[in-house]
């Protein structure tokens, strides 16, 4: 009689593994719950430093916007006032702004490309690694379920064979005893055991081939597989880890390496607001306004108790230096300088005005200075600046002569081009044609010559202002390194109006023209000059059109009379009739001076 185990103590041997299946898939679903929850913190800070670099972009271009916005305009007004000290540190406190709203730039670029740009490709690499270790993890817990499911089938048939067997061994047993069956049934039962009992057998060897086999696959599954698996995607979860803290330190170190060149620019500003200085830009506000008119004299007391009679005051409102000159009667000429702030007396009403009348007519009223030749006609102000005070005067004059002379170097410097491109043409026919830049020669010759003539008009002017204004412990002025020209003597000089407030005229010794004025009560009429006596003769060479302002025209083989010499500026000042006169070019005439005369050339 076979004696088989029953199938319960195999299933007890075999039940725990289930349990540990079902417990190794809960794991692998909190750890990929975990590590997903991993990526997403990576992507978060990711997203942080991306809205960084936005804001610290924003924030440069803001800056940038800004220190734009209050740069001086080139061209302009507001450009002159940044001469001053205080001016110019805020000029200087702009750009380095500028250079501060770059550093952001430098913070915005840096986190891009070294946490940004590198985040974002680590979390795809990372993506692409976690599911590769969940894959095999997956793939081993379903070979070890399969391996369960083979043994749980194998036990089941040996279970259902042993059943089999001990039911025929039952039947056998009950057949052999009772005598009323045939001795054939007899055998067909024994037989019928006997296969049961085989097939038993069977799938116990089967069995216990399909335990040995699924106890040796979990023993790798948990003891090398699994742990294999939970160590990579550990040390992944770590590798993230470190790389946020990195990327951390990063973003610090990303700020800290600007931190110096941001000193520089706040070193730089603290500097220009250092250099601010207070006298100096006072100093420029003196040398910028002062107008170079000496201050007036004391004002006599006048006694209203004796009779009703003026009393001629010598230094009301005059210069000092008109002190033991004799009094000019009214309408005569007068060799000085009148006082421009005051205006005629119309009447003895008006001479009787209050003290605090007259000093303030004295400290609002603006000085009349009028030259005949240098008003613009229609313009909005006189050609030659005469509206000017003195001082101011002379600067706007010198900034003029200046700007011309600067004229008259790129003029000259296209001349010069086009005559070395004319020589190429004449060396190499094939370059180009060379009769083709004389137009463009002749055009730039005119031009200079009519910048050269206004920068004669303009330092006459100049001379004539310098040599009005007190002697000064300043530089002498300027002389253009394109263009030096002599001070014309002849030209026409300015005639200023000046009387005490009585009435009376004061003279003044200058080294200007002596004018002649008129006696008439409008103050803007032009004043008259005697004209300069002769000093020679002349013949025209050559035809000369003078289109520009004091310049004469000729026809060649004219005579005409020479009544001012060729200073050395190139120029002759010639007369035509008593009405014509002005300058030609020293060499388009032929001069034939006075020897008498020549000596005794004086002004009138």
């Amino acid at each position: 009689m076979l004696s088989l185990p029953h199938p319960s103590v195999l299933h007890g041997a075999v039940s725990a593994p289930c349990l540990c299946c079902r417990k190794g898939k809960d794991q692998f679903d909190n750890l990929e719950k975990h590590t997903q929850w991993g990526i997403d913190v990576l992507e978060k800070y990711i997203k942080f430093v991306k809205e960084r670099t936005e804001i610290e972009l924003s924030y440069a271009k803001q800056l940038r916007n800004l220190s734009k916005k209050y740069q001086p305009k080139k061209n302009s007004k507001e450009e002159e006032e940044y001469r001053y000290t205080s001016t110019r540190a805020f000029l200087a406190t702009l750009n380095e702004m500028n250079d501060y709203a770059g550093q952001h730039e430098v913070i915005s670029e840096n986190m891009t490309s070294l946490i940004t740009a590198e985040l974002t490709r680590y979390v795809q690499e990372l993506k692409q690694e976690r599911k590769s270790h969940f894959h095999d993890g997956r793939k081993a817990q379903q070979h070890i379920e399969t391996c369960w499911k083979q043994l749980e089938a194998s036990k089941r048939r040996f279970e259902r064979d042993c059943k089999e067997a001990d039911r025929a061994q039952q039947y056998f047993e009950k057949m052999d005893a009772d005598i009323n069956v045939t001795k054939a049934d007899v055998e067909k039962a024994r037989q019928q055991a006997q296969l049961r009992h085989q097939m038993a057998e069977d799938s116990k060897a089967e069995y216990s081939s399909t335990l040995q086999k699924f106890n040796s696959e979990q023993h790798e599954h948990y003891y090398t597989h699994i742990p294999n698996i939970f160590q990579k995607i550990q040390e992944m979860e770590e590798r993230r880890i470190v790389r946020i803290g990195e990327s951390m330190k990063t973003f610090a170190e990303v700020d800290r390496q600007v931190i110096p060149i941001i000193g520089k620019c706040l070193d730089e500003i603290t500097k220009a607001a250092e250099s601010v200085d207070h006298k100096n830009d006072s100093q420029m506000v003196i040398e910028a306004f002062k107008s170079g008119f000496e201050p007036p004299g004391d004002v006599d007391f006048e006694d209203f108790t004796q009779p009703m009679k003026r009393t001629v005051s010598e230094s009301s409102l005059s210069n000092s230096r008109g002190d033991g000159k004799s009094e000019p009667k009214f309408g005569s000429k007068s060799k000085g300088k009148l006082w421009p702030f005051i205006k005629k007396n119309k009447s003895p009403k008006q001479q009787k005005e209050p003290l605090s009348h007259r000093f303030n007519e004295f400290m609002t009223s603006k000085p009349k200075i009028h030259c005949f030749r240098s008003l613009k006609r229609g313009g909005a102000g006189p050609e030659d600046f005469s509206n000017l005070p003195p001082e101011q005067r002379r600067k706007k004059l010198q900034q003029k002569v200046d700007e011309l002379n600067r004229d008259i170097q790129k003029e000259m410097d296209s001349r010069d081009a086009l005559t070395k491109m004319k020589d190429v043409y004449i060396k190499n026919p094939q370059m180009g044609d060379a009769a083709s830049v004389d137009h463009r020669l002749a055009e730039l010759g005119q031009n200079i010559e009519k910048l050269r003539l206004e920068v004669q008009k303009f330092e006459g002017w100049l001379a004539e202002v310098e040599g009005r204004l007190p002697a000064r412990s300043e530089q002498p002025r300027r002389q253009s390194g394109v263009y030096e020209a002599q001070n014309p003597s002849g030209v026409n000089s300015c005639a200023q109006d000046r009387e005490s407030p009585d009435g009376s005229y004061t003279e003044e010794q200058s080294q200007e023209t002596e004018m002649k004025v008129p006696a008439t009560d409008f103050d803007d009429e032009f004043d008259d000059e005697e004209p300069l006596p002769t000093i020679g003769t002349c013949k025209a060479l050559y035809t000369f059109e003078g289109q520009n302002e004091g310049t004469i025209s000729v026809a060649e083989g004219e005579m005409l009379y020479v009544i001012e010499e060729d200073k050395g500026d190139g120029w002759t000042r010639i007369r035509r009739n008593e009405d014509e006169e002005g300058y030609v070019p020293t060499s388009y005439v032929e001069v034939y001076l006075d020897k008498n005369a020549k000596g005794a050339m004086t002004y009138i």
